[in-house]
């Protein structure tokens, strides 16, 4: 429970907790890999296979600087919808409207929202986030491989997120998100990865809804 919970705080980057600065960038290169070298155009097809993501659902694994993990499943509708089931047994939820990321602690019964363009996941979630402007391509491992960070220099307690993609025929775009990673000013570094992605399914809105802990209403 504890991983989960430390771990929301890196993704939702929430002022409310600790106003967090960014003092390092993120790598997924190995430090004996070759570097391949960026294509160009590799950030606009990045961005348009992000945009053409209308609905995924994902399993996924959680993993922390102390390498501790926990697993679940995503599910993501655009615009800004997302929903982070955790495996049975953590008690937490985190899940977004559009408006706000919440986060739910049914163990204690506790309720915390943020706005998703003040955290790390505006860049996936948040339609106003133009990543085309706050993106940079980073070293990748091999060609294969699209790696992008986001950050926000005039706000960094936003976070910074890198979103790393892999080419795929079949994905939108031809790109499939793989896996991201979020970092915060302490440098606690924060891994999400993906698999057995589903693009297109069928998503009801009310998966991103949530039974309230503090009340018998139903958000």
């Amino acid at each position: 429970m504890n991983t989960a919970k430390n771990t929301f705080r890196s993704l939702a980057g929430a002022a409310a907790l600790a106003a967090f600065g960014v003092s390092a960038s993120l790598s997924f290169v190995a430090p004996s890999a070759a570097v391949a070298q960026a294509q160009p155009g590799d950030l606009t097809n990045a961005v348009t296979a992000l945009r053409a993501i209308s609905t995924m659902r994902a399993d996924f694994v959680q993993t922390d600087i102390k390498g501790q993990r926990v697993t679940g499943v995503l599910t993501l509708k655009r615009p800004g919808r997302i929903r982070f089931q955790y495996q049975k047994g953590v008690p937490i939820l985190i899940v977004s409207d559009g408006k706000a990321l919440t986060f739910i602690d049914y163990s204690v019964r506790q309720v915390q929202r943020w706005p998703i363009g003040g955290s790390p996941l505006g860049a996936l979630l948040d339609p106003k986030r133009d990543v085309m402007q706050y993106g940079k391509l980073t070293p990748a491992t091999n060609g294969s491989i699209v790696s992008i960070e986001v950050r926000d220099k005039k706000h960094p307690e936003y976070g910074v997120i890198t979103m790393v993609f892999v080419r795929k025929s079949g994905a939108p775009g031809g790109l499939e998100l793989s896996s991201w990673a979020t970092l915060d000013s302490q440098n606690t570094r924060t891994v999400v990865s993906l698999s057995n992605q589903q693009y297109g399914v069928a998503v009801p809105d009310n998966t991103f809804r949530y039974n309230d802990p503090r009340s018998p209403t139903r958000r």
